[in-house]
């Protein structure tokens, strides 16, 4: 009897047991079915791929405007074809290619190229067809099984300018992808200028629509009444500080020259003009056409692509003494009752600076007004040796803490990509050339006349200007004056930055560049009727000619505008970038121009 017990205990135990395994692989495979069916949509998506096609709405990238409202930058459709490998049957290669001009080897090239991409997923076949061309393949893509168009916008430009300011749209790079979960391969992003700084503001937000398909890749509805599809989100315009007739203006007398014009508001730092020359038109870096253009321009000697407004980096020359007073005055290296006579040239220690002819002797404001370079290195001189300071090096600190305040040395953290810090020289680099007792205000006597160990940008030149035209304060030059229907611009932007030169000593200043304009080394740019302040200088170019440079504001009175002009090669500044600075205050102040024969000589001429 307990054998027999025993026997039919192990058998119910095992008929436990299988019970309990099948019991444990049935709620397995119901947990499979589960997750595939409500959790995993990979099958349910394979599964429909022959029905259903997701499509991607990209959102119309904001408008760009100018400070007028004037439309500058605009959205045009265009058309990606894609491809789903794995869809495409029997179609006529022929036909194919012949309606989208292309070879039989690119054909082939792509389709590979699509197969290692993804056999199951849509991707690029042929970007940015033109409305003209879709219009015809639309009539036949029924014909080629597999193919379907993606619409997008691209960006259009009404006016030839401004090209480095805009900046251009392209792919998103891997890179990018991966660093930024909202880009997808396809994508396009702003790469430079506006477009970049304001990438967030101007993409807006894609959409996502699902549309069944027949088996001939017909579009037959939206799926489930366009339940699932999402819309897109138009990006936010921008409206620019730019004023355009003055930017169009700037780019024709900067016609067959090199070098920048950078005008600005001095009331709020507000940009009206940034011309970079040579430029180039906007539209060549749009479309299919992008990457060829964008080769020929890295191989153009004349470097179009290079922002020379933000990026170049030239000696000041003799506009740095407007700087250079400042300090002087400032620190008690010069006043105002200071006068020197000038020999034609300032000799010391063996080195000697020429210098041009005219009246003396010379104070502060006739130094300016007629460019004296004797005038300029005595009081540098003057400065760095004044006894309070303890050491060559604390003298030159506080000399470059100066210029630092007034925008030199660094950049502005702005809305402009891309801008460089410049050239500053400082105590450290002269120790490490000379050593700590090696030199001497004499060893460093260029930076007197803007020359040596000292680089600008025209953007820092013009904030100087706009900074003398505020009796001692500027604001962040900035490119976009307003976003959408909101003035939400960084409240950096509106924040007043005061330089560490007291407010007393600009009125000086502004009175030696007037007299430079009415008598002085400008009074060939006179304006009638029109009284503006502005400082000539001649940049030493060891590279070939001279370089033209100057800087201006106006009116004297409560200024509008203030600019800086350099022109590459050109020779003296009162030749060539005076009379372009007056031409630009002239056409912002009265909107026409009254001096034909001054004009055409600027536009006639070529460097």
């Amino acid at each position: 009897m307990i054998a027999r017990s025993t026997q039919s205990d192990v058998f119910s135990r095992r008929k436990i047991s299988i019970i309990v395994f099948i019991i444990i692989i049935g709620l397995l495979y119901l947990a499979r079915l589960y997750y595939i069916q409500v959790i995993d949509h990979r099958y349910k998506i394979y599964a429909s791929s022959n029905v259903q096609r997701v499509i991607t709405d990209y959102a119309a990238r904001g408008l760009i405007y100018d400070r007028n409202g004037e439309l500058l930058v605009y959205n045009e459709p265009y058309y990606d074809l894609m491809v789903i490998p794995r869809q495409v049957t029997s179609i006529d290669t022929t036909e194919f290619i012949n309606l989208l001009g292309i070879t039989e080897e690119q054909f082939i090239n792509r389709m590979q190229s699509a197969i290692s991409h993804s056999r199951h997923k849509g991707s690029v076949f042929e970007r940015q067809i033109s409305k003209d061309i879709y219009a015809v393949f639309q009539e036949k893509l029924f014909r080629f099984p597999g193919f379907y168009v993606q619409p997008r916008t691209l960006r259009k430009y009404p006016y030839q300018m401004a090209a480095h300011l805009f900046g251009y749209v392209g792919e998103a790079g891997p890179s990018i992808i991966a660093n930024e979960p909202y880009y997808k391969p396809g994508d396009y992003i702003g790469i430079s200028g506006i477009e970049k700084h304001y990438e967030e503001i101007l993409r807006g937000q894609k959409g996502t629509r699902i549309i069944l398909v027949d088996a001939l890749n017909r579009d037959i509805g939206p799926f489930q009444d366009g339940r699932y599809d999402t819309l897109a989100v138009a990006g936010t315009d921008l409206f620019t500080s730019l004023d355009y007739e003055l930017q169009l203006y700037g780019e024709r007398l900067m016609q067959n020259k090199r070098g920048s014009i950078v005008a600005i508001e001095p009331s709020s730092g507000e940009i009206l003009a940034l011309v970079t020359s040579p430029g180039y038109d906007p539209n060549l870096l749009v479309g299919r056409v992008r990457s060829q253009n964008y080769r020929n321009f890295q191989e153009d000697t004349l470097k179009p692509l290079f922002n020379r407004a933000l990026m170049a980096n030239y000696p000041p020359g003799s506009v740095f003494k407007v700087a250079n007073f400042l300090v002087g005055l400032q620190e008690g290296g010069i006043n105002l009752n200071s006068r020197y006579s000038c020999p034609g040239y300032y000799y010391s220690g063996g080195i000697t600076v020429r210098c041009r002819t005219h009246p003396q002797p010379v104070n502060v404001i006739t130094a300016l007004q007629h460019s004296c370079n004797t005038f300029s290195c005595i009081q540098f001189r003057n400065t760095l040796e004044l006894p309070k300071f303890g050491s060559m090096q604390e003298a030159l600190t506080t000399w470059r803490n100066h210029l630092i305040s007034m925008g030199f040395g660094r950049t502005f953290n702005s809305d402009l990509p891309y801008e460089l810090s410049g050239l500053l020289g400082s105590s450290d680099y002269y120790d490490g050339i000379y050593g700590t007792r090696g030199w001497r205000a004499l060893t460093v006597i260029s930076l007197a006349i803007g020359q040596g160990e000292i680089g600008t940008t025209p953007l820092q030149l013009a904030n100087l200007a706009a900074t003398v035209a505020n009796r001692g304060f500027y604001y962040t030059p900035h490119i976009v004056k307003a976003i959408g229907t909101n003035d939400n611009l960084n409240p950096e932007f509106l924040d007043r930055h005061n330089t560490t030169i007291d407010s007393v000593h600009y009125d000086a200043i502004v009175t030696a560049m007037y007299e430079t304009v009415e008598s002085g080394t400008g009074r060939f740019s006179k304006i009638p009727d029109i009284p503006f302040a502005g400082k000539t200088g001649t940049v030493q170019n060891p590279h070939g000619e001279n370089h033209s440079a100057f800087i201006a504001f106006g009116p004297v009175e409560e200024p509008k505008i203030a600019i800086s002009v350099i022109v590459e090669n050109a020779g003296g500044g009162a030749s060539w970038a005076a009379p372009i600075s007056s031409l630009m205050i002239e056409k912002y102040l009265t909107r026409e121009i009254n001096r034909a024969w001054f004009e055409q000589r600027i536009l006639d001429a070529s460097f």
